[in-house]
C-alpha cells in the first residue's frame, strides 16, 4: 500500500509503517457562522475531520432551535472533501437552497435547518510527524524508524479524541498501542474497556457494546450496562472490529456519530462520553471494497489510521524485546541476537514472547546462546510435526532395562535422525525448503545433520 493510497483512506489521514520515514496529516480547520436563528452570531471552530450538528447536547455542534432535528445532520471528510448527510431529521437539510440527502460542501456554502442557517468555511494543511526520539511509549518498545514513527503518531493524536483504527499482523501489539494511547490521554484516569468482536456471538457482541435491559432476551435476568456505558470519560478498545456483523455496523455507526447508546429492550437513549480505539489484522479498505464492511463506518473508524509493522520489519528491535520480555539478569548472547533475527517470526512479538520463555526454562545459566533456541527449534520440529508428514511409525526398539529418562533420551535421538533424513530426502539439496518445512532455521538442519552423520549437501556443494 502506498503513502497517498493510505492518506486517502484515513480521514485525518496518517501512515506509519516500515517503508516511510514519516507520517503526513491532513489538518482540516472549518468554521460555522449562524446567519439565522436563535444562535446568530454565534461562530464555532475547530479541526476535526467529522462532527454531527443538532439540538441534543451529545452533538458537536448544539443549535438552541426546536425546529432542529436532535441529531440533525453530519458533516464528515471523506477522500479529501467535505460532505454533509442528512441525518433523518425532520425538517430536513438543505444546502444553497437545496434539499439533500448527501452533498458535497464547498466553502461558503449555506446549510438551512430548520429556522438556524449556517455558512460553511474550511481550510486544509499538510503537517509532517517525524520519528520520535524515544524507544518506548507506556508499554511499547522499538529502538526501529517503523516503531517510533508508531509512538510519534500516537502521541501526537493521544488527546484529539479522534477515533483511531489501529492495523497489523496478529501477535504485533495492537492492545499494547490502544492502551499506550489511553495512558497518554486526558482520559487516562477514566475506565479502559475491551470488546472482542471476534470471540463473541451476534447476541453477545450486541448486548457487550450496548447493554440490555431485564427481560430483554432469554437468560437476562438483570440489567447490564454495555462497553460504552462502561467506559463513560474513558477508552473503548474495539478489537478485530472487522468480524462485526454487517447488520450490527450501522448500530456501532450511530453510537459514533450520536454518542448515544439505546441498551437492548429499551426505547431510551443514554449519553456516551467515550473515546473509541478499534483494531484489525484484515486490510479493512479491501472489505469496504468487497462490501463486507461499511464505507462510512470505516470513515468514522479511520480518523487516524496507524499500522502496526511485523517484526520481521523490525528484527533490529529483537535485542529491545527481549531485554523487556526476560526475567532481570537474563540476557541474548550474540550468536542468540543473530539466530532469532533470521527467523519469519509469523506470530510477531508474541511468538517471540513464547520462544524467549520457552528458552528460558530449557537453558541452564543466565545467558541464552544460540544453541538454545536451535535445540527449542529441533524439539518443536520432531514433536510437533503431523502424522501424514511422517510416513507410518517410527519403530524403533525401547530397551525397558534401562531408567525412563535415559529410554526415552534413546528414542527420541532415534526418532529425531529419522525425521531429519526422511525431511532431506524430500527436498534433496534444498536445505532452506527443509528448514522452512521443519519449522526451523537453516543452522540447525545443518547442525541435525552433523549430529547424526548424515549427507550434508551444502557440504557437497562447496567440495
Amino acid at each position: 500500500m502506498t503513502h497517498g493510497e493510505h492518506t486517502e483512506r484515513s480521514v485525518w489521514g496518517t501512515l506509519a509503517d516500515a517503508s516511510s520515514p514519516t507520517a503526513r496529516f491532513a489538518a482540516h480547520t472549518w468554521s460555522f457562522v449562524a446567519l439565522a436563528g436563535p444562535d446568530k452570531g454565534r461562530v464555532w471552530e475547530a479541526a476535526s475531520p467529522s462532527l454531527t450538528i443538532g439540538s441534543a447536547a451529545t452533538n458537536d455542534i448544539e443549535l438552541r432551535d426546536d425546529t432542529v432535528s436532535r441529531h440533525h445532520c453530519q458533516v464528515a471528510l471523506r477522500d479529501s472533501r467535505f460532505t454533509i448527510r442528512d441525518m433523518g431529521s425532520t425538517n430536513g437539510t438543505r444546502v444553497d437552497g437545496v434539499f439533500v440527502v448527501e452533498a458535497f460542501l464547498a466553502g461558503g456554502s449555506k446549510i438551512q435547518l430548520g429556522d438556524s442557517e449556517l455558512r460553511f468555511d474550511q481550510t486544509q494543511r499538510w503537517d509532517t510527524v517525524s520519528e520520535s526520539e524515544s524507544v518506548e511509549f507506556h508499554g511499547l518498545a522499538g529502538a526501529s524508524s517503523a516503531m517510533r514513527l508508531v509512538f510519534s503518531v500516537l502521541s501526537r493524536v493521544a488527546n484529539q479524541n479522534l477515533t483511531c483504527l489501529l492495523g497489523g499482523e496478529t501477535g504485533t501489539g495492537k492492545e499494547l498501542a490502544a492502551r499506550a494511547v489511553h495512558a497518554a490521554s486526558d482520559r487516562r484516569r477514566g475506565p479502559f474497556v475491551v470488546v472482542d468482536c471476534g470471540s463473541l456471538n451476534r447476541n453477545l457482541i450486541e448486548s457487550e457494546l450496548f447493554g440490555h435491559e431485564r427481560g430483554a432476551f432469554t437468560g437476562a435476568d438483570r440489567a447490564r450496562k454495555g462497553a460504552f456505558e462502561e467506559a463513560t470519560t474513558g477508552t473503548v478498545f474495539l478489537d478485530e472490529v472487522g468480524e462485526l456483523d454487517l447488520d450490527l455496523q450501522p448500530r456501532l455507526l450511530r453510537v459514533l456519530e450520536c454518542r448515544e447508546v439505546k441498551r437492548l429492550g429499551s426505547n431510551t437513549m443514554i449519553p456516551v462520553d467515550v473515546r473509541v480505539v478499534a483494531a484489525t489484522h484484515r486490510d479493512l479498505w479491501a472489505e469496504v471494497e468487497r462490501d463486507a464492511f461499511r464505507r462510512d463506518l470505516y470513515y468514522r473508524l479511520a480518523e487516524v489510521n496507524v499500522r502496526l509493522p511485523a517484526l520481521r520489519e523490525r528484527a533490529g528491535d529483537i535485542p529491545l524485546l527481549s531485554s523487556k520480555l526476560l526475567a532481570p539478569g537474563t540476557v541474548l548472547s550474540a550468536d542468540a541476537v543473530e539466530h532469532l533475527s533470521g527467523r519469519s517470526w509469523p506470530g510477531n512479538v508474541r511468538e517471540l514472547r513464547n520462544v524467549l520463555r520457552r528458552a528460558s526454562a530449557l537453558a541452564r545459566g543466565n545467558t541464552l546462546d544460540a544453541a538454545v533456541f536451535e535445540e527449542l527449534e529441533v524439539l518443536s520440529a520432531t514433536h510437533g510435526s503431523a502424522p501424514s508428514e511422517r510416513r507410518g511409525p517410527v519403530t524403533t526398539e525401547v530397551d525397558e532395562t534401562l531408567p525412563l529418562r535415559s529410554a526415552r533420551e534413546k528414542w527420541s535421538v532415534a526418532m529425531e535422525r529419522t525425521y531429519v533424513e526422511r525431511v532431506m530426502a524430500r527436498f534433496g539439496e534444498d536445505v532452506d525448503g527443509a528448514a522452512a518445512h521443519m519449522g526451523i532455521h537453516r543452522k540447525s538442519v545443518l547442525r541435525l545433520l552433523r549430529e547424526h552423520g548424515l549427507p550434508n549437501p551444502v557440504a557437497r556443494e562447496s567440495s
